[in-house]
């Protein structure tokens, strides 16, 4: 059984692990922070050189001209912009991911240790109760795993969609833009 100094062992991995992901979880936000800023900061500067730029159009042809230039790298800054945030959002569902899998691992050990000793421990007559226990722990180790699979089949496919729906919105906008010009 769990002594006492398993038991403070346990817990104190329990609060590492804990601030462990408090400091990772801050981190990336800290990088959603830095992105929004610049964003920002860009956005603003390209607004006030848009606007100069159509303040000092001659006729509305060049003003068209003027927004159909625009048009394209708006769509892939856009662009550029939530591939970055899913990248961050990708890095802090590892981070979550990796604190999950230790802690799995650690209560699984945790509980074959927990079997095993019961087994040494257990009284004659009770073979078929402890092979019993012991199925139930590898149908769930099992069962984890299957879930941890499907899972990771999940994200993949999830982030292969969102890269297929990106570059079509990339191809949209730059058929856009010049079909723009074109009427211009």
């Amino acid at each position: 059984m769990l002594n006492t100094q398993q038991f403070i062992a346990a817990q104190q991995a329990q609060v590492e692990s804990f601030f462990d992901l408090t400091h990772k979880a801050f981190s990336n936000m800290e990088k959603v922070v830095e992105l929004n800023l610049a964003t920002a900061r860009a956005t603003l500067s390209e607004s006030a050189d848009l606007a100069k730029a159509a303040l000092a159009a001659k006729d509305p042809q060049s003003l068209m001209a003027l927004q159909a230039s625009v048009l394209q790298p708006s769509a892939e800054k856009a662009t550029a912009y939530g591939r970055h945030l899913a990248d961050i959002a990708k890095s802090a569902q590892a981070d979550v991911v990796a604190v999950a899998e230790a802690q799995v691992a650690a209560v699984q050990q945790s509980l074959h240790q927990l079997v095993d000793v019961a087994t040494k421990n257990a009284p004659a007559g009770t073979e078929s109760g402890v092979a019993f226990v012991k199925q139930a722990v590898e149908a769930a180790n099992s069962a984890y795993a299957n879930v941890q699979k499907a899972a990771k089949q999940a994200t993949d496919i999830a982030e292969a969609n969102f890269n297929a729906v990106t570059e079509t919105a990339v191809k949209a906008a730059k058929a856009a833009g010049k079909s723009s010009k074109k009427a211009a």
